[in-house]
């Protein structure tokens, strides 16, 4: 079980419990329910009220939470994501084409990552054209379009990445937000599984 449906468990376990709790005393012990005050009998209400109020907000937040990619698939993602960006460096996206071809002979400065950053990224493959392929990439207020081969190695990347992927009027499309990945040159160089993390809300903004 997720944590999401843990979450859902819990409260709705709780608003159970506070309902068979209530009977219970209504039906067994009614002479206590009766000797409670209004305001007592009002501040259960409102117990209650306020747990039903929270459930859907707790469900919303889990939802919305950033998703994140780590390893292979983040170092993929933010190579091909870096090669489209114009806020890099010339060597920043050399080291990571570098990197994405499995080589580690360059040089870095220690203690210092690359950030690669997209606003915005939906693919789009046609099932109706199967010729048709394409990717746009929004930084700010440029953006880039791929198509092709480098947008399907991207909507590839993506899938892997754990972006879900929609259909929509003889199209399948994925899209991410807010996508923020943090390379560590040197660590991926040691090659012991770490050094990529992204973080991205999927959907488009």
């Amino acid at each position: 079980m997720d944590r999401h449906h843990d979450y859902r468990f819990h409260i709705g376990y709780m608003l159970l419990g506070f309902d068979v709790l209530t009977a219970a005393l209504f039906f067994a012990w009614p002479g206590v329910m009766v000797g409670l005050s209004r305001e007592k009998l009002n501040m259960m209400r409102d117990l209650r009220g306020a747990a039903i109020l929270f459930f859907p907000l707790l469900l919303a937040s889990q939802s919305a939470s950033a998703a994140t990619a780590a390893g292979s698939s983040a170092l993929a993602l933010a190579s091909l994501v870096a090669a489209a960006s114009p806020l890099l460096s010339r060597h920043e996206k050399r080291v990571m084409a570098r990197l994405f071809g499995g080589h580690s002979n360059f040089t870095f400065p220690a203690n210092r990552t690359i950030s690669v950053k997209s606003d915005a990224i939906v693919c789009r493959a046609s099932n109706v054209d199967i010729t048709s392929r394409s990717c746009k990439l929004t930084f700010g207020a440029a953006s880039t379009n791929l198509t092709g081969r480098e947008a399907h190695e991207l909507y590839a990347t993506l899938a892997e990445a754990g972006v879900p992927s929609e259909g929509a009027a003889g199209s399948i499309y994925e899209s991410l937000s807010h996508l923020v990945c943090t390379i560590d040159p040197r660590e991926i160089a040691q090659r012991s599984g770490g050094g990529a993390d992204c973080t991205f809300d999927p959907g488009a903004p």
